[in-house]
């Protein structure tokens, strides 16, 4: 897996999934989990699972995107599909025929298994009140809304989740995202920067599960359903924990630390807005497989927004 032994939510998706997978087989199945401790590359799961080093793996999609910009979309995009419209559009919406076609041309078997729902927009050492506040604030961010932090003056960079407070300790980076409450509690980046901004850029973030094709191929038809089953079952698992798990860790937040809630002003949203969509038009003309991918959740977003607004945020304006 991707994450430091012991990451609330992460860790426990992993674990959940192996012992699932063991149990539904009878024993005849049996997973152990490695953790960047032991294999030293979290940020190198997929090719480590594509050359066969690893027979399965456990991480975010969006982190190859240096390998595959097709790969990125999978995982979120900012302003993109909450949880629920993720996994419609994963299930019902041609979301996992995409996923086998991108992940086939890297030996791979892909499996959503995790989706940590709407995630915070990071912690700030300084506020940030204008556009230019954002200029040459480095600030680590993966994926897709690394890249459009970037079109806008930050400098965004990639550090392995457990070397994250010491760089924000050090200031080798200004901020860090990283999921939510509940995970950044244990990180201890309150300690450091007060300021907690909320999210826009990973409003439905899906991990995965990744399995060496050969290896895939070569099971049986049930212990191959057993996979898929137990991949669905620690989604919607995952989703659950993290919510709750939010919550108990934003009453302890609120308890114990000077932290400063804020949304980003309006002006650096719609930046970031019309950077996003300026990014996702010029990977769409670079690559006809992300062209594919994108074209097919934003038009299901289009859709989805609508019934979205009518029931979801209507009821909470109501609530």
């Amino acid at each position: 897996m991707s994450w430091p032994e012991g990451t609330p939510m992460l860790h426990h998706a992993a674990a959940r999934f192996a012992r699932n997978v063991e149990a539904m087989s009878g024993g005849r199945f049996s997973i152990t989990v490695d953790a960047p401790g032991r294999h030293k590359a979290p940020l190198e799961v997929l090719g480590m699972v594509r050359s066969g080093a690893y027979e399965m793996g456990h991480s975010a999609s969006y982190y190859y995107k240096g390998k595959d910009p097709a790969t990125t979309f999978f995982t979120t995009t900012p302003f993109g599909m909450t949880p629920t419209e993720m996994n419609a559009w994963y299930y019902y919406g041609g979301g996992l025929e995409l996923l086998e076609k991108v992940y086939a041309r890297h030996n791979v078997v892909a499996f959503p298994a995790g989706n940590t729902h709407i995630q915070m927009g990071g912690w700030f050492r300084k506020e940030i009140k204008s556009v230019q506040d954002l200029k040459g604030l480095k600030i680590r961010m993966p994926g897709h809304a690394g890249e459009v932090v970037g079109r806008v003056g930050m400098k965004p960079v990639s550090v392995p989740p457990g070397e994250l407070y010491t760089a924000l300790e050090r200031g080798t980076i200004d901020a860090v995202e990283w999921v939510g409450p509940a995970n950044d509690i244990k990180m201890g980046f309150h300690k450091i920067a007060p300021f907690y901004y909320t999210g826009w850029h990973e409003p439905g973030a899906e991990l995965h599960v990744f399995v060496n094709k050969q290896k895939f191929d070569a099971l049986p038809d049930d212990l191959k359903v057993i996979i898929a089953v137990a991949a669905k079952e620690v989604s919607i698992d995952i989703l659950s924990e993290s919510f709750y798990r939010n919550v108990l860790a934003w009453e302890e937040m609120k308890q114990h630390s000077d932290i400063v809630i804020r949304t980003l002003p309006d002006d650096v949203l719609e930046l970031f807005k019309q950077a996003n969509d300026d990014l996702l038009d010029e990977v769409a003309r670079k690559s006809q497989l992300a062209k594919e991918i994108i074209t097919s959740q934003r038009e299901f977003l289009n859709k989805a927004k609508n019934w979205t607004t009518i029931t979801d945020a209507d009821y909470l304006r109501l609530r």
